[in-house]
């Protein structure tokens, strides 16, 4: 079993920045993926970004590339994800979530607020 607790969402005005942390316990050693999911009210969710536990290559949604920065510390089994240029249209309930090798993205967090005024 592996959970994952999200923390450091709030409110923030736009063109500010947030970073929220994932942290990871459990059996986090087959863990092939861990990433970042938005929901917007009103929206499905949606992949924000993600990392490969085996090499550290990451991937973004084109919507927040060159604004997102998604990070991994093994040792500490935390997983950031540094948000800048906040727009309003980044509003949403952003979840924590991971795979295992094999399987899809079936491990999820609670979810955590982010709110950006404009």
């Amino acid at each position: 079993q592996v959970q994952l607790v999200e923390s450091g969402g709030g409110l923030v005005q736009a063109g500010g920045s947030l970073r929220l942390s994932c942290a990871a316990s459990g059996r986090t050693l087959y863990l092939n993926g861990m990433g970042w999911f938005r929901q917007a009210p009103g929206k499905e969710r949606e992949f924000v970004a993600g990392v490969v536990t085996a090499n550290g290559s990451t991937r973004y949604a084109d919507s927040v590339k060159g604004r997102f920065t998604i990070s991994r510390d093994v040792h500490k089994n935390t997983l950031t994800l540094q948000m800048n240029s906040l727009k309003s249209e980044d509003t949403a309930v952003y979840y924590c979530a991971a795979t295992r090798l094999g399987g899809g993205w079936d491990i999820w967090g609670q979810g955590t607020q982010v709110t950006v005024s404009s």
